[in-house]
């Protein structure tokens, strides 16, 4: 008997796909990095202001994670029942979020504090944004009814019952006017709002599906809503006209997030897919494929990174991994453009060479600086004394800054400098003076400073004469800085009152605002401090 050959599997050719600079680009998203949950993922929003910080509405809590560690900032419990729609305010310092027993908190970013505490919906608030100019908020409620509230005074600027014959799931609020917003109900209907008119509600539009998202695009022009599997395209300018459909979804779209400083679109569905558009065109450019349902969906600034909550709880986080992370497509269609030129040259038959070419065209490795090598074998003082030569600091001060910024990462900065000499601790302080007052490398060398002060403070110094000027010399310039600083501030109070004033002079039919209000401190009103969660 003959023995059994396998079955001989023939191999076609893989059919080729189209590489377009978007697919470079939105390629470069690093593998998904996980969080767990225990309940579904109600809604993320990504902090306006550094550091990008993003936060998770799930169950009763609101978490504030850090972008780079992964970790939980802040965690907002206080909520009785399940909270939604967490959101920051265009500033980052204050965050809204509705909850299931109808109220809508205000929390300070930075001590976890409730501000203010409104009340007066009469079912779960399930979306809550701020008005363009920071002092008044929008909530949308399951009672069928939008609630204008004040945000100094805490109390209903204006009450729109019955806006919807069903809940009010959706909403958004013009970015430029802050006087118009839009809310998308379980009926199919976007109604538009403007308080300065007569009528409630200005207009009344039909999306055909219950209405999951919305949003505006930057210049406030056009607004998008999703619903069922459509996603469409508005112009407000033109009666709001139903400028295009877009079909791409295959199961319902939950939300919608906007990428590349407003060029891109994504919605993201329950097919586990979000997909991204070009908004000049309304074509689809990339997909990204995830393990499970996707029900709420945040991208960071300049395209940092794309979060994304599932309907199992689970969070994927995809960071870029490109050094410069460009909110355009200009350098990635060089890129692309050089791609092809190798692609070519590679397809071009081999010349014959010799050995000795062969070899000396092998490609090198990325040659290490020695501060890199440094810092690869935890040397924090031998990194930080390699690179703070005379050249670095009259010429080169960002290679300096970047291994400052490093050690400050590493948490090793304070360790760099403990047990060091004098001359060498002068030589760091002198560096710090000298490039304090640049707007560039401020933030981290205020933050190095810290550590300075931190090592005397724990570590006994004999305080000589130049030990003592240097320090003396580090106050000289911070005091100047704040100074500075002050004196700036006034500089701008006055320009804002001069053209305040001259736009009161010269009035016009808009009531759009101008100037942007010094931000105060808010304090929390009476309703939100009696306010107190009881755990069963």
């Amino acid at each position: 008997m003959t023995n059994f050959q396998p079955l001989n599997i023939r191999r076609f050719q893989q059919k080729a796909q189209v590489v377009t600079p978007d697919t470079i680009y939105w390629n470069r998203l690093a593998k998904p990095e996980l969080l767990k949950e225990h309940t579904t993922i109600d809604y993320i929003d990504f902090s306006p202001s550094e550091p990008s910080n993003f936060v998770l509405t799930c169950s009763v809590r609101v978490q504030i994670y850090n972008l780079v560690t992964k970790l939980v900032v802040k965690n907002l419990s206080r909520f009785q029942k399940t909270a939604y729609g967490a959101n920051f305010r265009q500033d980052g310092r204050l965050l809204a979020a509705g909850d299931e027993e109808g109220h809508v908190k205000i929390f300070d970013t930075t001590s976890r504090n409730i501000l203010r505490l409104f009340k007066g919906h009469k079912a779960p608030v399930h979306r809550a944004f701020f008005t363009a100019d920071k002092l008044q908020l929008a909530s949308f409620a399951d009672d069928k009814s939008v609630r204008l509230w004040d945000v100094t005074n805490e109390k209903v600027v204006q009450t729109y019952e019955d806006a919807h014959s069903d809940y009010i799931r959706a909403g958004a609020m013009h970015p430029q006017a802050s006087h118009m917003f839009i809310s998308g109900g379980y009926d199919g209907k976007i109604n538009l709002y403007d308080t300065r008119a007569e009528k409630t509600i200005t207009k009344t539009l039909d999306h055909g599906c219950p209405v999951e998202s919305m949003l505006f695009l930057p210049n406030g022009s056009i607004f998008i809503t999703a619903g069922g599997t459509h996603v469409r395209v508005w112009d407000l300018i033109s009666g709001s006209r139903l400028l295009t459909t877009m079909s791409q979804h295959h199961k319902t779209i939950t939300c919608l997030g906007l990428g590349s400083d407003g060029r891109r679109l994504l919605s993201g569905g329950l097919d586990r897919h979000v997909k991204i558009y070009d908004v000049s065109t309304y074509k689809t450019v990339h997909t990204l494929s995830y393990p499970n349902a996707v029900v709420s969906l945040g991208v960071a600034a300049k395209d940092q990174a794309v979060v994304a909550g599932m309907v199992d709880g689970l969070v994927s986080i995809k960071r870029m991994i490109v050094e410069s992370k460009p909110s355009h497509l200009k350098q990635i269609r060089v890129s692309h453009f050089k791609a092809r030129m190798q692609r070519m040259q590679k397809a071009r038959p081999p010349s014959r060479v010799s050995v000795d070419q062969v070899v000396s065209e092998r490609r090198r490795g990325v040659k290490l600086q020695k501060f890199d090598k440094h810092l690869r074998k935890y040397n924090y003082k031998k990194a930080l004394d390699c690179v703070c030569t005379p050249i670095n600091v009259s010429k080169h001060p960002e290679i300096i800054v970047a291994v400052i910024t490093e050690l400050q990462h590493r948490g090793a900065l304070q360790a760099a400098l403990t047990d060091r000499k004098d001359i060498t601790i002068i030589r760091f302080i002198n560096f710090l003076c000298k490039h304090l007052g640049e707007v560039r490398f401020m933030r981290p060398l205020l933050n190095a400073a810290n550590a300075v002060l931190d090592v005397f403070e724990k570590t006994a110094y004999a305080y000589n004469k130049p030990m003592i000027d240097a320090l003396e010399r580090l106050e000289r310039t911070m005091k100047s800085e704040v100074q500075l600083t002050c004196q700036l501030l006034q500089i701008k109070g006055a320009l804002e009152m001069i053209i305040g004033s001259a736009l009161d002079n010269n009035k016009s039919s808009t009531n759009f605002s101008y100037t942007q209000p010094v931000p105060t401190k808010m304090h929390p009103s009476k309703a939100a401090s009696n306010y107190v969660v009881i755990v069963d």
